[in-house]
């Protein structure tokens, strides 16, 4: 019985030990800088959300079935659009077509095949890890625990972000600026991200697939499609299309004046 007694000793104190020696959790920091380009990032926290919109928000399309999504992963997502400065540094060229706007204004008139180069560019001279985020991420992030068409407003206008303030979302008609704005310019949402709405419309990594109507988890968007998804509206649309739920698309090869793209990066 003694002996019985002692081995759990023994083997309790051999737990204890490999408890103290095991290595502690690493806790990503909240935000994250790119050292070569300057590129700043905010860790956004695994979570479930309701993806899509309900049946009652003004300017609900078809498409955006609500459904519950969880992201199970943390993930780090830009806290500006990428910008022309930050593109040419990494590429040697600026596409943009308003370059006099500066070098803290959005890229724009860039395909989904340019940042596919974009990105590799990057992850072959940086540390590798950067990539667009997802829809149901970029979603996420946009709503930022809110549940009203642009997160925690219902309403938008072109005080609030850069949109064709002709036709606000209900909110008062005001000022159409024609072009994109320098990133940051407006608030940020809840979780420290800026331009989500408006300035200029920003890829995703899926393609245009229909919604499911059951609940799903980490969902990347796989189907025979010919179109990617892009987020968030622009300069040159109203406040409508800059709903957290609007989808639109466009074609990999497609460019524009208010297409630009806004990065996500893994956690290590």
């Amino acid at each position: 019985m003694r002996n019985g007694v002692g081995a759990a000793l023994f083997i309790l104190v051999l737990v204890l030990v490999a408890s103290t020696l095991r290595a502690p959790e690493y806790r990503a920091p909240a935000t994250w800088q790119d050292p070569r380009t300057g590129m700043q990032f905010v860790l956004i926290r695994p979570g479930t959300f309701i993806m899509g919109t309900p049946a009652d928000e003004d300017g609900r399309e078809a498409q955006e079935t609500p459904h519950e999504v969880t992201l199970t992963r943390p993930f780090y997502l830009g806290r500006f659009e990428v910008t022309q400065a930050e593109w040419t540094k990494v590429t040697g060229r600026n596409p943009s077509h308003f370059q006099d706007c500066g070098p803290r204004c959005p890229v724009e008139r860039v395909s989904f095949d340019d940042v596919v180069h974009f990105v590799e560019r990057l992850n072959d001279s940086s540390e590798r890890g950067f990539r667009l985020p997802t829809e149901a991420e970029w979603e996420y992030a946009c709503r930022a625990g809110g549940t009203l068409p642009f997160g925690a407003h219902g309403s938008l206008s072109s005080r609030d972000a850069n949109i064709n303030g002709n036709v606000p979302y209900h909110a008062t008609t005001d000022t159409y600026r024609e072009r994109p704005t320098p990133v940051g310019r407006f608030g940020a949402n809840p979780w420290g991200l800026f331009d989500m709405s408006g300035n200029v419309w920003e890829w995703t990594e899926d393609w245009h697939c229909p919604y499911p109507e059951s609940a799903v988890t980490d969902p990347h968007g796989r189907c025979d499609s010919q179109f990617h998804v892009i987020r968030g509206g622009s300069w040159l649309f109203d406040g409508n299309s800059a709903r957290c739920g609007l989808r639109y698309t466009h074609r990999p090869q497609d460019s524009g004046y208010s297409l630009g793209l806004r990065l996500a990066h893994d956690v290590w």
